[in-house]
């Protein structure tokens, strides 16, 4: 099946192909709001905040900016004590989420054919100071701690939720700023489709710490009293089809993703935005009066929330419900794509509707990377 693009600009070009729709069957996280999508669903259906309160050593170090912390978490209560000793926080967010998704999915598939899909910006902050302070402060090279090292490589995390849980299928670690979700699923859909795996867990993970918290202040790119966020979130993913014909229960299908880049210096981004909107719809064959909500990604964002909302307007002939997660679990960056999806399947899950809803979920990052991506409401999961 092929679907033509629609909107300004598009007339003349060629039709675009459908995209393979895929299916999450079900989904783990960690967030301000707590542990599961029910608490995540509770905070937001009540309008709440999670918590606001910085957490850990170097929570007095934290410079004049608003935190969405997840509070009272230590990775050995979740996954026992063996092994955890020198897990950093951000990959004990991950394994986790991954946990919580696993436990609840349909089995099936094998570990050898069961891969991993990671999001994060620099994997964890924290860790790659505390090794860079050692290799400064410490009398002798031998005095730096070397079991800190793994926790400072991008991949640490996807390689610890494969080596935890056993999954033996295609590893990957992606790193695109703000719109790092939206590329996370493109992967899922293009690995998927080739056949190198049955089955992936998709997520993106992020960690608070005070160094990070300073350069976000620093960086003057945050709207005044947005917060940070940290936590993870983390689907099972197979194609739609594949979970159909097992008989598993999908919680939402992701229909189509469009990813791009597009700095400023190429001219009016929310132009940019809007034309990936109208593909993501377009590949999705939906049209833009059957969105029933939007969940933006750049809340907060300096000079690219704006563009952000003028592109989803322009896309959709105006802006439906805003499904906005961000007061609750704050700005978490590369992770904000996964909480976005996370946050529609726990209001969806607390809010049941007699037919499915259609939500649009983007993403731009001062980088000008821009993605958007096309969520079905499920049966269930």
């Amino acid at each position: 099946m092929t679907v033509l693009a629609t909107g300004p600009g598009t007339a003349d070009r060629p039709a675009l192909p459908a995209a393979v729709p895929l299916a999450i069957t079900s989904a783990g996280v960690v967030s301000a709001a707590g542990l599961g999508l029910e608490s995540l669903g509770g905070v937001l259906g009540s309008g709440g905040v999670g918590h606001s309160v910085p957490v850990g050593d170097d929570a007095d170090d934290y410079p004049p900016l608003g935190v969405r912390s997840v509070e009272g978490f230590r990775l050995r209560d979740h996954v026992g004590r063996k092994g955890t000793r020198n897990l950093d926080r951000l990959t004990g967010f991950g394994l986790v989420a991954a946990k919580l998704a696993l436990a609840s999915a349909p089995a099936g598939a094998e570990a050898d054919r069961t891969g991993v899909v990671v999001t994060t910006s620099t994997g964890s902050t924290q860790s790659l100071m505390d090794l860079a302070g050692d290799t400064l402060l410490q009398e002798r090279p031998y005095l730096v701690n070397p079991s800190r090292f793994p926790n400072t490589v991008l991949n640490c995390c996807a390689g610890q939720i494969a080596i935890w849980n056993g999954l033996r299928g295609a590893n990957v670690t992606l790193a695109a700023g703000q719109a790092s979700g939206m590329n996370a699923f493109r992967h899922a859909r293009m690995v998927l489709s080739l056949g190198r795996a049955d089955r992936l867990v998709v997520g993106g993970v992020e960690e608070l710490s005070a160094p990070l918290a300073w350069g976000w202040h620093a960086s003057g790119t945050l709207a005044e009293g947005t917060p940070i966020g940290e936590g993870a979130a983390a689907f099972v993913v197979t194609t739609s089809e594949a979970a159909r014909a097992g008989g598993a229960g999908i919680a939402a299908e992701v229909l189509g993703v469009e990813v791009g880049f597009h700095p400023a210096s190429r001219g009016d981004r929310a132009k940019a935005v809007a034309e990936h909107v109208r593909r993501a719809l377009a590949r999705s064959g939906v049209a833009p009066g059957d969105v029933t909500e939007v969940s933006p990604g750049s809340t907060g964002l300096v000079g690219v929330e704006r563009a952000e909302r003028r592109g989803i307007a322009l896309a959709l002939g105006g802006v439906p419900p805003v499904r906005d997660v961000t007061r609750a679990v704050g700005q978490c960056y590369s992770a904000a794509g996964a909480m976005q999806v996370a946050g529609l399947l726990a209001a969806w899950r607390g809010d049941p509707s007699d037919r499915p809803r259609l939500a649009l979920v983007t993403a731009v990052g001062h980088d000008g990377n821009i993605g958007a991506l096309v969520l079905r409401e499920g049966g269930g999961a």
